[in-house]
């Protein structure tokens, strides 16, 4: 079984954290599932960011510290789990959007109503539905031996680039900012028709500015380690 990803994997900028988690594990009960897509929500003065409007009672966890779960309630009906990233203080996650099976199939259906395959698990709602979540796991760390958790796991082949699902009450520079990483060659992929290439990604330690992956201002630059 792979290793659990240490507490320091997550204190890093949401952007460099999002695109890493891809091929990553999140294990609950019987369940492995591999990390297929996610959504970056960056600090500060990200408009689609649940923080946007300072610390409440339900994003408190996203306060802080690093590698611990954000769940919410979306619709009355949909738990979503985001990973809190960056420093203490700083409100940022990435939102876990589609994953994959790797174990647990049988549990997977059973809690997805019997829906099997991608139709299972693409969507933010359909994985915390899988994982079997609810907004007490807001707040848990996830980089515990036990309960829920993330290990490591191998990178994607490639990594695909769009923007984020269902924020139109986002200003529209960040409504377009490139911020939904996706593993290519999988089809455990939602909301497919904008995704398109990142590019090559070199194993030396890379800044382009923010701006140019983005399409706006950068929240805050930063740069990005060497892969091992």
């Amino acid at each position: 079984m792979p290793a659990v990803l240490p507490q320091s994997f997550y204190a890093r900028d949401a952007l460099v954290v999002a695109e890493e988690l891809l091929g990553k594990l999140i294990c609950h009960d019987d369940v492995i599932l591999r990390i297929t897509e996610v959504e970056a929500y960056c600090h500060p003065h990200d408009t689609a960011s649940h923080c946007r409007f300072g610390r409440t009672a339900r994003n408190a966890p996203m306060w802080g510290p690093a590698g611990h779960a954000y769940v919410y309630l979306c619709y009355g009906m949909h738990h979503m789990l985001n990973i809190v990233t960056n420093v203490h203080d700083e409100g940022a996650a990435v939102l876990v959007r589609a994953c994959e099976p790797v174990s647990g199939a049988e549990v997977i259906a059973a809690r997805r109503g019997a829906i099997r395959g991608p139709a299972a698990l693409t969507g933010p709602g359909k994985v915390g539905a899988a994982l079997g979540l609810d907004t007490s796991y807001s707040g848990k760390a996830l980089f515990k031996p036990r309960g829920l958790r993330v290990l490591d796991g191998e990178p994607p082949s490639g990594i695909l680039i769009a923007p984020r699902v269902g924020i139109g009450y986002a200003t529209p520079e960040h409504q377009a900012a490139l911020w939904r990483f996706a593993a290519a060659g999988t089809d455990y992929v939602s909301a497919r028709k904008l995704l398109r290439p990142l590019g090559a990604v070199t194993a030396a330690p890379m800044l382009a500015p923010l701006a140019s992956r983005t399409g706006v201002t950068p929240l805050r630059q930063t740069k990005r380690p060497r892969r091992s």
